[in-house]
């Protein structure tokens, strides 16, 4: 089975983009390989690893990183463009708060010790940049979890507990240590890396290759 590792920040609006792009090139690889089959694992990493446990707001964040109102506006009709092909519809305007994303991809990295996180993962995307909802905030992942299946009472003492911080933080640092500064980046087989939320075939061909 081909692995494929997924290095990524649910506040990244191209690691939803990527996701979709990668299930595409899963399909492109099956139709030529029916007998392909892949595991997904999700990693943690943190483009702004200062932002306060409660996040910050959202607008003067981006309004500060890059320049002023006119790039963000533009940036946001650029990812608006290229989500609409994949079923993207980015709601920029209901999202108030960047989130710290620790709690978070601590709850996906305990949701893969249980199965494939993938609908959890989906599900936090849609939260962030459908909903505009707070994705920082224990009481909404919890709920979120509840949705997607787990058990509301072991995921709520999970996320009381303080369990795996460290390694969540530890294997971020190991990412940056390898060299990663730009999310979604795709690693297959621990062998072909691609950066970026590239097309389909530019991912396809990069799981080919492990397979040749």
């Amino acid at each position: 089975m081909t692995t494929i590792d997924i290095v990524s920040d649910l506040v990244c609006p191209w690691c939803y983009i990527g996701l979709r792009r990668l299930d595409a090139a899963i399909a492109e690889v099956r139709r030529e390989r029916p007998d392909f089959s892949c595991e997904k694992r999700w990693l943690p990493f943190f483009l702004n690893p200062d932002t306060p446990p409660e996040g910050e707001p959202y607008l003067p964040f981006l309004e500060k990183k890059f320049g002023g109102p006119a790039p963000v506006l533009a940036l946001f009709e650029r990812v608006r463009a290229a989500g609409r092909p994949w079923g993207v519809d980015y709601a920029f305007e209901k999202i108030e708060v960047r989130a710290n994303t620790l709690q978070a991809h601590r709850l996906i990295h305990w949701a893969q010790q249980r199965g494939d996180a993938a609908r959890l993962v989906e599900r936090l995307f849609v939260a962030q940049f459908q909903r505009g909802e707070r994705i920082g905030d224990v009481a909404l992942l919890a709920q979120v979890a509840v949705e997607c299946g787990y058990p509301g009472a072991e995921v709520e003492r999970y996320l009381a507990s303080g369990a795996d911080i460290e390694e969540v933080r530890t294997s971020e640092r190991c990412f940056r240590a390898m060299g990663i500064s730009m999310v979604p980046t795709f690693i297959v087989d621990g062998r072909q890396v691609v950066v970026g939320a590239e097309d389909p075939a530019v991912l396809a061909a990069a799981i080919n290759k492990t397979l040749a």
